[in-house]
């Protein structure tokens, strides 16, 4: 199997999906586990010379002045992951649960937590086995971290959950037995060091910004190929205009587009036509699509940053020998990256939704009604457009922002949240929708291509028609659509359209 070393050093968000969606699994490094043994070894000395330690001898959040003795260390531990299992509601699915254990173990391996090297290999086992516990979507406020989902994850370690094993749900210690493992009974400190990060959130979000990343490339291939069945003009790609203007999405954009339409036959027959300018969903796209580019590249900066930070508390020094009590589990990055991210995929599915206004509205597009003939009879691609509509419109009540939200928690102790998790998951549902918005995009764009047989379209766009044709025949009459556009989403997420455009005009911005 594929695996993934796990240091100090970079990880990016290919390897999160490589390991989230592929199945590559992951390995340490003979320095991390060096790192992890050292503080571990700290960890033990404090406790022999009776320190007093958050989470490690004291109790946790506003019992933290609570002292434990060195009998109850072990039961403490146990206690934190029963105690903070209280989720809720639906389950996580495994490509995000998988995620999530990678993120830990990266956490982990930087060897500021105080773990054992045997607690970190048990997990690596679940991971690389393919065993997902079972976690629930909902608990999380995004500070201390995500206690409640990864307490949920954590129990498994201890025998005590439930997880998915080859389709399964089976038992925590049915889990651990198939991989040849005992419940482990964790020391003083491990329950807090698996649970106190921003790990959920990161997992969640990481995911949600890899897509979009893609997704904003896409998008340029629709915009492209409705502006050209729109009898559109590529003078507002010209270069010279976003150099005036530098923010450098919206030249990737513009420089995009400008390369997918290259060499249109269908553009250059209309230059001399009596339409002076283009309706902003088409002549304002590098300017809306780059802004939403900008917005995506922030958030990709800020999670692949928390991918490769210590978010435990306490932190173990053991260069110095210190312990350092601090707020790096506090999801406020994340959260407000998301939140961003919320509202940047949203735009594009906005303008996506307002082209397919166009493409299916004789009176803007100069087309059949609804891209079909025998129109009244038909009704083609009409209600395509309500789904578009109706996903927009759910994006914008999922656009609200989490993160200006705060509910004090453990007796005002903790008292300011960043509900980081509920920014990732409203920004991974954001993503779905759009992800289908531009679907319905490329399938009317292709139907109304159908009409132009005797001209050439650019050399992205035809490129992107013809996998969407191989994969959905042209609509005659009615028929069931939802197929058709789950089908082009299939397309969209594999990479097959991106791909099959790129061979064609080079890789896209």
């Amino acid at each position: 199997m594929k695996t993934i070393l796990f240091d100090t050093n970079t990880m990016t968000l290919e390897d999160l999906e490589a390991i989230a969606r592929q199945g590559v699994g992951v390995q340490l490094t003979k320095d991390s586990e060096k790192r992890i043994s050292k503080s571990r070894k700290l960890i033990e000395q404090w406790i022999r010379e009776e320190k007093t330690i958050y989470g490690v001898t004291t109790g946790f959040g506003a019992l933290s002045d609570v002292s434990i003795s060195r009998k109850d260390t072990q039961k403490l531990q146990e206690n934190i992951l029963m105690s903070h299992s209280a989720g809720v509601g639906d389950i996580l699915d495994n490509e995000t649960i998988r995620a999530v254990m990678a993120l830990r173990i990266k956490d982990l391996a930087m060897g500021y937590s105080g773990i054992r090297l045997q607690t970190v290999r048990h997990l690596m086992r679940l991971l690389n086995r393919d065993i997902c516990p079972v976690v629930p979507r909902k608990g999380s406020v995004g500070a201390s971290g995500d206690l409640v989902p990864l307490a949920h994850l954590s129990l498994v370690l201890i025998g005590q959950g439930e997880a998915f094993c080859n389709g399964q749900r089976i038992s925590g210690l049915e889990a651990l037995r198939k991989c040849n493992l005992k419940p482990l009974r964790l020391e003083a400190g491990e329950g807090l060091a698996l649970i106190n990060g921003t790990q959920v959130m990161t997992a969640i979000g990481g995911l949600a910004v890899y897509d979009a990343l893609r997704l904003s490339k896409i998008a340029d291939i629709a915009a492209a190929s409705s502006l050209e069945v729109l009898m559109g003009s590529r003078m507002e790609f010209d270069p010279r205009i976003h150099h005036v203007r530098p923010h450098p999405g919206q030249a990737a954009s513009a420089d995009n587009m400008y390369r997918i339409t290259q060499n249109s036959e269908i553009i250059s027959s209309h230059k001399d036509c009596s339409r002076i300018q283009d309706a902003y969903t088409l002549r304002c796209s590098p300017q809306v699509h780059g802004a939403s580019k900008d917005a995506i590249n922030y958030a990709s900066n800020v999670v692949e940053t928390e991918m490769n930070s210590a978010t435990n508390n306490p932190l173990i020094f053991h260069e110095s020998g210190e312990f350092l009590l601090g707020g790096n589990f506090h999801g406020q990055p994340v959260a407000l990256a998301m939140d961003f991210l919320c509202m940047a995929v949203s735009e594009l599915a906005n303008i996506s939704e307002r082209r397919i206004e166009r493409l299916v509205n004789p009176n803007l597009s100069g087309l059949p009604a609804f891209l079909v003939k025998d129109g009244g009879l038909n009704s083609g691609f009409m209600i395509a457009q309500y789904t578009a509509a109706s996903l927009v419109s759910e994006n914008k009540i999922l656009s609200h922002p989490a993160s200006v939200d705060s509910i004090p928690t453990s007796a005002n102790k903790e008292d300011h949240v960043s509900m980081g998790t509920i920014s990732a998951l409203k920004c991974g549902e954001i993503v779905k929708n759009t992800e289908y918005v531009i679907a319905i995009e490329l399938l009317c764009g292709a139907q109304a291509m159908d009409l132009f047989t005797n001209i050439k379209p650019g050399e992205g766009t035809i490129a992107a028609y013809r996998v969407i044709r191989e994969a959905v025949p042209h609509l005659e009459s009615d028929r069931i659509l939802s197929k058709d556009i789950v089908t082009v989403k299939r397309l969209l997420q594999s990479g097959e359209i991106l791909e099959a455009v790129e061979k064609k005009v080079g890789k896209l911005r």
